[in-house]
């Protein structure tokens, strides 16, 4: 698969500033993006007091969720300790899982990290934009935070935003643990949290197991659908990987299309899968998904409180019933 490139997120993109040497870079070389980008850039945005979704309490507390993610994304890497332990590659497995499990993440799997995993080049911060993404540490352990429903269920309204942002502040923390703790038995380690990936992480989450990439773009998982929010950590120490499932996520979507008739804006595409970049697949317009974002003041969240999975189904559940005979149930 061919490695995606970071630059080209709208996550990225939006965090382009006239003036700058990451804006001048960008659309000197994808002319096509800036004049959608420029007028993106002048919506109200996120928590937003124009915005239709604005509460002067609720919305600061999702701003200041957003504004520690922001201070603590420096110490996703640090100085690995001289002194290595010797482990044992079943048993660290199982302890990293139970420490994970332990510090508030919900589902955990271990991966071994491919080349695709990876982004190609950075695209944020500024100090790293265009940066080769060369440090392919090996193995990843990859966990996900369940998101309330009760706040899910709002969507696209401000207590999702509220939802969201807690949980990304969640798995940034577990992957803090993680990372610092490995490092501490003298193997490097990196923590992959909001603002500062090196790796996509619905690609890296279902290879180690935790779910299969539905119409939507998002990873769905058996027990929560997809209203989760995931975190990573790479590493070099030697482990296990988990196996992906084995289900036929795709056939089902095919049936469903949930996801893309709720979309306000079409951003979810319908219809069967294309082939892009040789593989078979959907392809989300993120351009239209983030013009909503801007407009509404929330990261909207339709598409997760209207999928099937973890609102009366399980994804496991394909194991048992064909998509027709799971569709019916939904």
């Amino acid at each position: 698969m061919k490695r995606y490139d970071e630059r080209d997120t709208m996550f990225a993109r939006m965090t382009y500033k006239e003036g700058k040497r990451n804006y001048e870079d960008y659309y000197l070389n994808n002319p096509d993006k800036k004049a959608i980008d420029d007028k993106l850039r002048k919506s109200p945005g996120i928590c937003s007091p124009t915005t239709p979704t604005y509460h002067p309490i609720d919305a600061n507390f999702a701003i200041s969720n957003f504004k520690f993610l922001s201070d603590i994304r420096p110490l996703v890497q640090g100085k690995v300790s001289q002194k290595r332990v010797s482990v044992n590659q079943k048993v660290i497995v199982k302890r990293l899982k139970e420490i994970a499990i332990d510090c508030g993440a919900d589902l955990v799997g271990i991966a071994k990290t491919e080349p695709y995993h990876y982004y190609s080049h950075r695209g944020r911060p500024l100090e790293h934009y265009g940066e080769e993404v060369s440090d392919l540490l090996p193995y990843a352990i990859v966990f996900g935070v369940k998101m309330r429903k009760e706040n899910i269920k709002q969507a696209p309204k401000l207590p999702e935003v509220v939802e969201s942002s807690m949980t990304y502040v969640q798995t940034a923390i577990i992957g803090m643990q993680l990372s610092y703790f490995l490092r501490e038995l003298g193997y490097d380690a990196r923590n992959h949290m909001d603002g500062n990936y090196l790796v996509v992480l619905p690609l890296l989450a279902r290879d180690a197991g935790l779910g299969e990439i539905g119409r939507s773009g998002l990873l769905i998982t058996p027990k929560y659908g997809p209203a989760v929010r995931l975190g990573a950590v790479t590493t070099e120490i030697p482990l296990k990987a988990d196996e992906r499932m084995n289900v036929d996520l795709a056939s089902f979507c095919d049936i469903c299309g949930m996801c893309s008739i709720k979309c306000p804006t079409q951003a979810i595409p319908k219809g069967e899968r294309t082939t892009i970049g040789g593989q078979l697949r959907w392809q989300i317009k993120q351009e239209k998904c983030y013009s909503f974002w801007g407009k509404i003041g929330t990261d909207c969240g339709l598409c997760i409180k209207n999928c099937p999975f973890g609102n009366g189904i399980d994804l496991m559940d394909l194991k048992k019933y064909t998509p027709k005979e799971l569709m019916k149930k939904a």
